[in-house]
């Protein structure tokens, strides 16, 4: 086994931390929904406010990850988060004007994709295949544990003292961050590429040759992926809110919310250790997307029948829902290559905020028509469509 060079695992610690941050960024409008809703906004209109940073990301995760191939990572991910300071900044200006507040929300979200696809390309080039599984579950920790401070700090503080002091955190994190990744990350080190003037048509997994016209693997990867991140995001918009309406108060929520992130952050540990035990990360990928399915069904189930095991579900469906990005993320890296990795991260980003965006209003339009249970029954329907999707073996560089 390759031996995994130290500063690999301090760079890993600070991927972990900036892409925290960023979600931290991202996650909190979700969580003043119950706020904005309790001053006059409706629940798609509050819905389409928390959208607004997922779709300020889907304008600029391919362009990131094309910057970080080519300047680098370290660059990108400190000035991605100094940039998302100044726009949290801004947003904790705008304070109650809805619009002001859309725009530097869209903003923060522009400008925090930068750790998204950066942080990923730094892991797969410090890690030897071997260890990648682990190490990118490790960094996909990043997710719910961003959702998970961001549920136990914002509701509350946004229903004690309103939205400038649920934005405080946000902008003090993401500001030291900003310096700590400039000093502390280091690029990996990159293999040299022959100068060509044609393609290697002999190897379809050449880095000469652009990975998405040579198979169609990642754009298989790409589309289980989207559709497994909506089951992800309806729990992580919409599952405080559900809890609220079965009577639990806006802090006791917050902290179950919270708690079942954490639960997922280690379960995404989990799944990447297992596929570097079995080899593998398209099968495990298989796997989680039937347990999804069957979940969120569930969900339905005890939303219909009023069943008092809500806690325990929400706990074990936020778990499952959020196992496969650590996977699907690591696959498009291993298949991309190198020269391609930070674009097709950016692409696999891109389509998963593209329907993240979309359950913001989506589910909340939907949760109005059909209710919660007709909407997690539908939103279980997604993981069995993403199945025949999934492909059939691994492709990589190494």
């Amino acid at each position: 086994m390759v031996r995994t060079p130290a500063r690999a695992w301090v760079v890993l610690a600070l991927g972990v931390l900036a892409q925290t941050a960023g979600t931290l960024v991202v996650t909190a409008p979700a969580l003043l929904i119950p706020y904005l809703h309790a001053n006059g906004l409706s629940l798609a209109q509050a819905g389409l406010l928390a959208s607004a940073p997922t779709a300020g990301m889907v304008l600029t995760l391919i362009a990131w990850g094309a910057v970080t191939d080519r300047i680098g990572e370290r660059i990108v991910i400190a000035g991605g988060l100094v940039l998302t300071t100044l726009a949290v900044a801004g947003a904790w200006l705008a304070g109650d004007d809805t619009v002001l507040l859309g725009v530097a929300f869209l903003a923060a979200g522009m400008t925090s994709a930068s750790t998204n696809a950066a942080s990923g390309r730094v892991v797969v080039g410090w890690f030897p295949k071997e260890r990648r599984g682990l190490a990118m579950g490790i960094r996909q920790m990043s997710q719910p544990l961003g959702v998970t401070l961001a549920a136990v700090t914002v509701p509350q503080l946004a229903e004690a003292s309103g939205i400038r002091s649920a934005l405080v955190l946000p902008v003090l994190l993401c500001a030291v961050l900003a310096v700590s990744c400039a000093f502390g990350i280091a690029d990996p080190p990159r293999p040299t590429r022959k100068r060509s003037t044609t393609a290697d048509t002999s190897n379809p997994t050449s880095a000469t040759t652009n990975p998405y016209r040579a198979t169609g693997f990642l754009w298989r990867i790409h589309a289980v992926s989207i559709l497994l991140v909506v089951p992800q995001f309806t729990l992580s918009t919409y599952g405080l809110v559900w809890l609220v309406t079965l009577g639990w108060s806006t802090s006791a929520a917050g902290l179950l919310v919270g708690a079942a992130q954490f639960v997922g952050a280690i379960g995404r540990i989990l799944v990447g250790s297992w596929s570097d035990h079995v080899g593998s990360r398209v099968g495990p990928l298989r796997v989680v997307a039937v347990s999804a399915a069957v979940v969120m069904a569930v969900l339905a189930l005890v939303d219909a029948a009023h069943l008092p095991a809500a806690a325990v579900v929400l706990v074990v469906a936020t778990s499952v829902t959020v196992a496969d990005n650590g996977l699907a993320y690591t696959s498009v890296a291993e298949a991309a290559g190198p020269a391609w990795s930070g674009r097709a991260l950016g692409a696999q980003n891109t389509g998963q905020f593209i329907a993240a965006s979309i359950v913001g209003p989506g589910i909340g339009a939907l949760v109005g028509l059909v209710g919660f249970a007709g909407s997690f029954l539908l939103v279980a329907a997604l993981p069995v469509l993403a199945l025949p999707l999934v492909p059939r073996s691994d492709r990589s560089h190494d």
